[in-house]
């Protein structure tokens, strides 16, 4: 007898093997015709293996949110079998299922052309019409390998002979098509639906390694069903909208250049915007009970050996450099160097919690095919801090970051915000009883700050478990951006101790935390989340002074100079041009409000105010507008 235990708790006994597909039907035909696969013990497999003892099952339709990968891996396969029928000397190697996505890389003499990604893609709807039945076959792995040259598909060959010997090869049928896969899939080709575009070209190395073939790379996006595509497209016409590299440069903020490839060049109004995020946050640390240190930017590889980001990045994620025999590394992260503070002198219990601040400026060499904008960069600076305190602190400092991350999320105007519990990973310094310590105490503090909180296994630092904010901008993306890091490792590591109550000496509890991550991702988030047009507050350029005469320029500094006497950020536009030009410049630099002056304005000590994105205009006495703009632009 075979025993199933479905979801709702109740339980069907088979007389022997049965299949998903055969439960499905036995529960009723409307879940018969929707079924995609099942979960078997939390794993999916497909619908017609055969389940010989007693599991767990639920069966998934894509109405089920894990069903986007499944939906997404078939899409790869019907793309791989549509490219085959139409350019049959093409070669297929792998093609996963991604975030929000899918692709394949193929191996075809001729480049494919964007032109041809329609033909795909009708293919690919003819071949779902012909609702292929999909099969699993195990083969010899020998005769896997075998069929596999055979057919002139030597990458697959490959991928089988790194397999362990004696162990079968799985092998999917698409109609008369077949593919290497470990599955699941789906029960047809059919059953896929046609909520898919394919969209874009790109290259990608054999096994990502640049000494191997270079492959070409098919890039598409599936859904459960065209109402979700259509508002995904929808959003990438948002996203290439609001994109911060577009943006900027609009707006003067930044440039980047080859000679300093991941480093940014920032503008004179960029960098206003930096130092006002800058000091919106040092305010809030300060009045947090933050201390503000700032640590070497090189220091000697034996300090990162010793705290063991050596190991973890070594000479090739970190810029290192050679004095007076000495080999020197740029710091990739500040935490070592705040230890160092730490250590000088001896410390007591009662100076713990000690919180220790530092926009630090770190440098890690990322690949430079992995660089974008503000987005991943080299070189960058870090709203870091590290909070040294005992193990019964842990909850209460916890608790304590986590209204501060809050508060700083919800005056930038991020208000949805996720957080994820990351545990072990596979390589970690320090011991189990050390990492079940910090990860029982993590979790109490957060269960104690009433958050609601996924698990995300085996994404932990290598020194400790940590929480990974996730904040939701304006269109509905996710970006994670603030960490809370227990540590009972590092500062074992590298010597950190203090005096007890007791007298003895014991090793502090380290909690590594930023709230907003790197400044410069940060921003590239702020400008895409308000599309260049921020709040007033935090605008490079607050207001722009524009003339409609030339009878009114002495009035027009007169109006930058009291506005500027108020505390606001102000600009002229004097230029013999027509007002209509000018505001539509400003509009496109996002300049929040423009103050219009002329002879009139002039003659009655008034201006006109117009918002951007608004047609209308406001004209106000000079010391209403001054105290309307000064209250706007207060920061929170």
């Amino acid at each position: 007898m075979v025993a199933i235990t479905l979801p709702d708790g109740s339980v069907r006994q088979y007389d022997g093997a049965v299949t998903g597909a055969q439960i499905a039907a036995d529960i009723g035909p409307g879940l018969s015709k929707a079924a995609l696969a099942v979960r078997i013990n939390g794993e999916m497999r497909d619908l017609t293996r055969p389940i010989t003892e007693n599991v767990n099952l639920a069966i998934v339709t894509r109405k089920d949110p894990d069903a986007l990968e499944l939906l997404r891996h078939d899409a790869a396969h019907v793309m791989a079998e549509a490219v085959q029928e139409l350019y049959p000397d093409t070669q297929v190697t792998i093609g996963p299922a991604i975030e929000n996505g899918f692709y394949y890389d193929f191996a075809r003499d001729k480049p494919f052309t964007t032109d041809d990604l329609a033909k795909i893609e009708e293919r690919m709807r003819q071949i779902v019409d012909r609702d292929e039945p999909i099969t699993r076959e195990e083969w010899d792995r020998t005769d896997a390998i075998n069929h596999f040259k055979k057919a002139g598909e030597h990458y697959k060959a490959q991928l089988i002979e790194g397999f362990p010997a004696g162990e079968p090869t799985s092998v999917y049928k698409q109609g008369n098509w077949l593919d290497l896969c470990r599955g699941p899939h789906l029960p047809s080709t059919g059953k896929l639906g046609k909520a898919f575009k394919l969209m874009k070209l790109a290259g990608a190395y054999w096994r990502g390694d640049s000494k191997n073939a270079m492959l070409q790379r098919i890039y598409g996006t599936a859904w459960a069903d065209e109402k979700q595509l259509k508002e995904y497209l929808t959003m990438l016409e948002e996203a290439e909208k609001r994109d911060h590299r577009h943006l900027g440069q609009e707006m003067n903020l930044f440039h980047l250049q080859e000679e300093a490839r991941g480093a940014i060049f920032w503008h004179p109004h960029g960098w206003t915007l930096y130092r006002s995020l800058q000091n919106f946050v040092r305010k809030r640390l300060e009045a947090n009970g933050y201390v503000e240190v700032n640590t070497p930017i090189i220091m000697d590889r034996v300090l990162w050996e010793r705290s063991g980001h050596w190991d973890k990045f070594g000479a090739k994620n970190m810029f290192t450099s050679e004095s007076e025999d000495r080999h020197l590394a740029v710091k990739p992260m500040n935490c070592p160097g705040h230890i160092q503070i730490f250590n000088q002198g001896i410390r007591s219990y009662r100076e713990l919690p000690l919180r220790m601040a530092e926009f630090g400026a770190c440098h890690r060499n990322e690949p430079s095919g992995a660089l974008h904008g503000l987005m991943r960069v080299r070189a960058f600076v870090q709203d870091d801090a590290h909070i040294f305190c005992t193990e019964d602190q842990v909850k209460a400092e916890t608790k304590r970051f986590i209204e501060l991350l809050r508060g700083v999320y919800d005056a930038l105007g991020f208000k949805d915000v996720k957080v994820k519990f990351s545990d072990r990973p596979p390589v970690r310094a320090g011991s189990d009883e050390t990492w079940d310590k910090a990860e029982a105490a993590l979790k109490e503090a957060t269960d104690a700050a009433g958050l609601e909180w996924t698990l995300n296994p085996g994404e932990g630092a290598f020194y400790g478990p940590k929480l990974e904010f996730v904040l939701r901008d304006a269109i509905g993306r996710d970006w994670q951006c603030g960490t809370l890091q227990a540590d009972f490792v590092l500062p074992e590591r590298l010597g950190a101790q203090y005096v007890g109550e007791d007298g003895a000496k014991h090793t502090p509890v380290m909690l590594h935390r930023a709230v907003l991550g790197s400044f410069e991702r940060f921003i590239g988030i702020l400008i895409e989340n308000y599309a260049g047009k921020f709040p007033l507050w935090l605008s490079p350029v607050q207001a722009t002074i524009c003339t409609i005469t030339d009878d009114a320029r002495e009035y027009a500094e007169d109006v930058a100079q009291t506005l500027r006497a108020a505390g606001l950020r102000v600009e002229t536009d004097l230029r013999n041009e027509k007002i209509n030009y000018k505001v539509r410049e400003h509009s496109l630099a996002k300049v929040p409000v423009l103050v219009v002056v002329g002879k009139r304005e002039a003659e009655e000590r008034t201006v006109a105010l117009r918002r951007l994105g608004g047609a209308n205009q406001e004209v106000l006495a000079l010391s209403e507008a001054t105290a309307i703009l000064t209250r706007e632009s207060a920061v929170p």
